[in-house]
């Protein structure tokens, strides 16, 4: 505890410009007066002990040689879950005494996201601590340290460098950490469908077969080495000495998990929803309830999906026979036939994904213009276009999209997968770019980061893909509304990326609820959607290892769109889209319960004035 409180005290110390010295006394030496503090506290004590987390922010980077964060890696200890559920019921005893009637407005509403949030974490700790799949072909510690340090940790200099290869000392008992968890899960009689055995070990040999002029670690960093003021003896001894760390730490973990799965894949569950784990099915609704951030039923999201489905369905029916397809067949198959329409589809040259990155970057600068007339503020902070790396395109969904840095030092980065060509059908592109980038993720992601109004809490303590991913989707018809998609074609990419959506509500909900077989779910969304095989599969066996987040967007955008129609009911001649985007957007990445309660207090203003 001391060790944490000096440690906490130097690094608030050494951000004095930004807390003040009586947040200081209140936060460390007295009883938190408000609710405010103790969450800051709270999110600062986390991110104190996340290491990976005060790199990603970017701006503890300058005073690392006080922190020596960029030198560390989390390792997870089995005692960590008793301590979190400790925690957990510790916050909620809290938050519960801090008096409603005493509270602001905001506040109020801090403490509904806190408890929601806490309630959710706690019991997901208590009931289910091993019900997630934490090493699968889409994330897991093999993903994600590679990532973390090839993308994330800076190499600006000779120090930087250095702390590099000295995480990568630490990479083996990251991995250690995780083996003592999967060993742990399979004493409670939990594994993974046979699919995820075959990904993983696939991907693991090959990650332990690369050559150092393959292996990402190496060629990432020895590419931002090589820009360095150093000289070519210190070059040389940094390439020396990361190749050992990579052999004696990287390599040997890679095998342990490697020899893990290879030696329990028999074990491998015959079945592909999680209702086949012990309490499958409650687990499934917490997961429902944490990422949708509501209480509907599974059944309810399924009937939702196929309803939504039939709706969208008619509509791209519609547009493709007014183009003169053949009208006596259905809107996927339609659909199919475009994906394979050498017309749509880029040549497989050597540069083409030089060619549709930079076809990305340009549709992404013309919605940034398109939509500014829609909000009340445009976030600071640019977006990039970057390729989805090559170690992990063949399992990565098709896009997505990375938070810039607090500090500035990094921009915001919308990741496409270029892998198989049938994957960027140019009537999808502008969807894509949409979503994840203006006025998506990059928009909403930004606009909280930059919105000093907010506590630490609220802008980086909570978040919900039930809004994020919501705010996302509706993102796309908001572009085709404000006509950044003219062409038939292009409203075909929407209505595409809309009706895949829904088809997430039916096949989610299918295999985890309904015990559909993975065979089941991936023919009904390549019937609906006309999507790839390849996109149909990935996206499918991210759906099983990731039970229920795939509903959140869906959801949320339905949301978003009932809001915004009732508050043009109310409002009628006085609805005002900047107003109405400032009540979704002001308030950090809520829960949409909470969205709506600021949307009624939108309408309730607007009509005061009337």
């Amino acid at each position: 505890m001391i060790k944490r409180f000096l440690k906490a005290v130097s690094l608030v110390f050494v951000f004095g410009l930004s807390v003040s010295s009586l947040y200081l006394v209140n936060l460390f030496f007295m009883k938190p007066v408000s609710i405010d503090h103790f969450l800051g506290k709270e999110f600062l004590t986390s991110l104190i002990d996340s290491p990976e987390s005060m790199t990603y922010a970017g701006m503890f980077d300058q005073y690392n040689w006080i922190t020596n964060h960029n030198s560390k890696l989390s390792i997870p200890k089995h005692e960590d879950l008793q301590e979190g559920i400790d925690e957990a019921r510790k916050s909620l005893e809290i938050l519960n005494k801090y008096n409603s009637s005493s509270l602001s407005a905001n506040q109020k509403i801090t403490k509904s996201i806190a408890i929601f949030d806490t309630e959710n974490y706690l019991k997901e700790l208590e009931e289910f601590p091993y019900h997630d799949y934490p090493l699968n072909q889409v994330r897991g510690a093999h993903h994600n340290i590679i990532s973390f340090m090839s993308d994330m940790h800076p190499v600006r200099n000779h120090s930087e460098a250095k702390d590099f290869i000295e995480r990568t000392d630490l990479v083996i008992d990251v991995y250690t950490s995780q083996l003592d968890w999967l060993e742990r899960q399979a004493a409670e009689g939990i594994y993974a469908p046979e699919f995820v055995y075959a990904h993983l070990i696939k991907q693991l040999n090959e990650l332990i077969n690369y050559s150092f002029e393959e292996h990402p670690l190496y060629t990432q960093f020895i590419k931002k080495a090589a820009l360095l003021d150093i000289t070519a003896d210190e070059l040389a001894s940094l390439d020396a000495d990361l190749k050992l760390s990579i052999e004696n730490s990287v390599t040997p973990g890679f095998v342990l998990l490697r020899d893990f799965m290879v030696s329990t894949r028999d074990n491998a569950n015959p079945h592909h929803g999680i209702w086949s784990q012990p309490n499958g099915d409650e687990f499934y609704k917490l997961r429902i309830r944490s990422y949708t951030t509501t209480d509907y039923s599974p059944q309810k999201i399924h009937d939702l999906g196929l309803s939504e489905v039939g709706r969208i369905s008619s509509r791209m029916k519609e547009i493709l026979v007014s183009l003169g397809y053949d009208a006596d067949k259905t809107a996927g198959t339609l659909m199919n036939e475009l994906n394979e329409d050498p017309s749509l589809l880029y040549a497989d040259t050597a540069d083409r994904k030089e060619i549709v990155v930079q076809d990305y970057m340009d549709m992404v600068n013309e919605a940034t213009e398109a939509i500014s007339g829609y909000f009340h503020t445009m976030p600071k902070a640019p977006v990039i276009v970057k390729p989805v790396p090559e170690y992990s395109e063949k399992t990565a969904p098709g896009g997505y999209y990375q938070a810039p840095a607090l500090d500035g030092s990094r921009p915001g980065a919308f990741f496409v997968n270029l892998y198989d060509i049938k994957q960027t059908p140019k009537y999808s592109m502008k969807t894509l770019a949409y979503h994840e980038a203006t006025p998506g993720h990059h928009h909403q992601i930004a606009h909280s980061l930059e919105n000093e109004e907010l506590t630490l809490y609220r802008r980086f303590g909570y978040g919900t893909s039930a809004f994020s991913e919501g705010w996302a989707l509706y993102s796309e018809q908001l572009a085709l509304e404000a006509g950044l998609a003219p062409d038939p074609y292009d409203e075909l990419g929407i209505l595409q990326s809309e009706i895949f959506r829904a088809v997430r509500l039916v096949v989610d909900t299918g295999m985890h609820y309904k015990k559909w077989t993975r065979e089941e779910a991936i023919a009904y969304m390549k019937a609906k959607t006309g999507m790839s095989d390849t996109e149909c599969r990935v996206e499918i066996e991210r759906y099983i290892v990731w039970p229920g987040q795939a509903l959140s967007y869906k959801v949320g955008m339905l949301k978003i769109l009932e809001l915004r129609q009732k508050a043009k009911d109310a409002l009628g001649d006085n609805f005002n889209i900047k107003d109405f985007h400032s009540a979704v957007l002001d308030f950090g990445n809520p829960p949409l319960f909470i969205v709506e309660q600021m949307v009624d207090e939108m309408i309730a203003k607007g009509l005061e004035k009337t």
